[in-house]
């Protein structure tokens, strides 16, 4: 046996790996991070939710000439204020290879494939490498599609790749889940060949990356929130670079902040927003997850949003029902405080947000 096999049988591999996954608690415990007894339940489930996409991702899904499509965030696992409106999936690859995506367009009003290198785990980005978008993408009379990924000119559909690119990121975006058909898609690696089983050398190093990943994706936006501590309550842009740098998409423009509610306070948010694909607003928790959007309304978009007649909206983040005059309302599900992102989709303009903390009691006469 080479060194790498001794590790897995005497098990300093898996050893390694959970002293690994236990600095990652120390994200939870550091400074300026939440000390009550609910935000830390949260955050400590948080981690475990970032350990079970770090294992698909990295274990189960690692293969890049094996490709498949996984979901590093959903319902259940949320990662840096996902969106709500979003379906997610995400691929494993490598630029040296090419790859065939078949699928069905459906009928969401967003979609977009996307490229990227580096990662959570590794330093800490997911950096663009390439994109193809809805509107850019030819189907034929029944909607079915084909796209090749390489880092070599394609015609046709064709989602570049780099010689550095590590990951796909594809983003369909609903205006109404209940209306809409999702996009459906599979993936292929072109290369011949290698055999899909366990290389017993390769687990360790694929252990370490999910736990880097846990890591590295908690303090990363933990970070994140300490930044936001210059405008709680407030929603000015980001900076747009940061967020691509971190896997966001070229189309969305971001203002990603924090909130932080007494009991007897609310945050009221009005927009007029411009002609766009779609725009939402979501609150999430204080480590930067969207709230449970199964069961709660956390998030409002251009469709589902009420609008004044002049064509404005205005938005409550409450702990309680505002009243009927306000039926724009998110509920903060108990929390005190949190995360929370406006989000404009293919908007040419990019209004300014206005906030204001008001006594619940004052309402009546905002």
């Amino acid at each position: 046996m080479n060194e790498a096999e001794r590790r897995i049988v005497n098990g300093a591999a898996w050893s390694d790996f959970c002293r690994a996954l236990e600095r990652a608690g120390e994200v939870v415990l550091s400074e300026g991070t939440p000390e009550n007894p609910f935000d830390r339940a949260e955050g400590f489930r948080y981690l475990t939710r970032l350990l079970r996409a770090g294992l698909d991702s990295h274990v189960e899904s690692s293969d890049p000439h094996h490709p498949r499509f996984f979901q590093l965030a959903n319902e259940t696992v949320k990662i840096g204020n996902d969106n709500p409106d979003n379906v997610y999936h995400n691929a494993n690859l490598d630029g040296s290879l090419e790859y065939r995506i078949r699928g069905q367009r459906g009928s969401v009003s967003y979609l977009s494939f996307m490229t990227a290198g580096g990662g959570y785990e590794s330093d800490g980005s997911m950096a663009r490498t390439g994109q193809l978008d809805l509107q850019d993408l030819d189907c034929d009379a029944e909607g079915r599609f084909e796209i090749v990924v390489s880092s070599r000119e394609q015609s046709g559909n064709w989602l570049p790749m780099r010689p550095e690119t590590t990951q796909m990121v594809v983003r369909q975006t609903f205006a109404d889940r209940d209306r809409e058909e999702a996009a459906s898609y599979a993936i292929e690696c072109l290369a011949a060949g290698r055999s899909d089983a366990l290389r017993p050398e390769e687990l360790e190093p694929a252990l370490q990356r999910a736990a880097g990943f846990v890591e590295g994706t908690a303090r990363l936006f933990v970070d994140w929130m300490r930044s936001f501590e210059a405008h709680v309550n407030e929603l000015p842009a980001n900076d747009q670079e940061m967020c691509i740098r971190a896997g966001g998409d070229a189309n969305i423009h971001y203002h990603n902040s924090r909130w932080q509610l007494a009991e007897d306070e609310v945050l009221l948010v009005e927009v007029m927003p411009p002609e766009c694909t779609t725009w939402n607003l979501q609150i999430g928790n204080f480590w930067m997850e969207s709230l449970d959007y199964r069961y709660h309304r956390i998030h409002l978009n251009k469709t589902t949003a009420r609008t004044e007649p002049d064509g404005s909206v205005r938005i409550v983040l409450a702990h309680s029902d505002p009243g009927p005059r306000f039926p724009n309302w998110l509920d903060t599900c108990e929390h005190s405080q949190g995360a929370m992102l406006f989000r404009y989709v293919g908007a040419s303009e990019h209004p300014p947000i206005r906030t204001r903390v008001l006594r619940h009691a004052e309402l009546v006469d905002a």
